[in-house]
């Protein structure tokens, strides 16, 4: 009986077949040209239309010391308080904006700016590192958590 060995069958080596890194190299290759010529010609890209703002906050957050976040709005103050273990996606969408004003050590107290948009979308943008947040790509229940500060602030005397 005859010892062939695997690699007789694999082009002579122990591992993956080249006809596989060759169909994979193929595959990656034509990924990046098509993503060249998409992003020259704009064929098979998408585009939203421009929407205008409806409405704007200018809001700033603080942590209590029993858990919860004051949401302050600059002519009102506080409009509403977040209570601990409540709106997690805003706890959480908070905090990474923070985190990136700190690590370009800029003004933590600077205000964010949520905006309603004429398309119904709503957004989350911080002017100090110019990183805006579409929330709507999150759900419409989160989405909805930042979007009831506009009712919260209709509400305010």
């Amino acid at each position: 009986m005859s010892q062939a060995s695997i690699g007789d069958r694999n082009g002579g080596h122990d591992g993956v077949p080249r006809g596989v890194l060759r169909g994979a190299a193929v595959l990656i290759g034509f990924a990046l040209i098509a993503a060249g010529v998409a992003r020259r010609t704009d064929v098979g890209t998408l585009h939203m239309p421009a929407a205008d703002a409806v409405e704007t906050l200018a809001l700033s957050f603080e942590d209590r010391a029993d858990g919860a976040v004051a949401v302050r709005e600059a002519r009102d103050g506080v409009i509403y308080v977040v209570q601990p273990g409540a709106y997690g996606f805003i706890r959480s969408t908070l905090r990474g904006l923070a985190r990136e004003r700190r690590r370009a050590d800029l003004d933590a107290t600077a205000p964010f700016m949520l905006t309603r948009w004429s398309d119904g979308t709503v957004s989350l943008e911080d002017p100090s590192t110019h990183r805006r947040v579409n929330l709507d790509a999150f759900g419409p229940d989160n989405a909805r958590a930042f979007a009831q500060l506009f009712e919260e602030r209709r509400g305010k005397p």
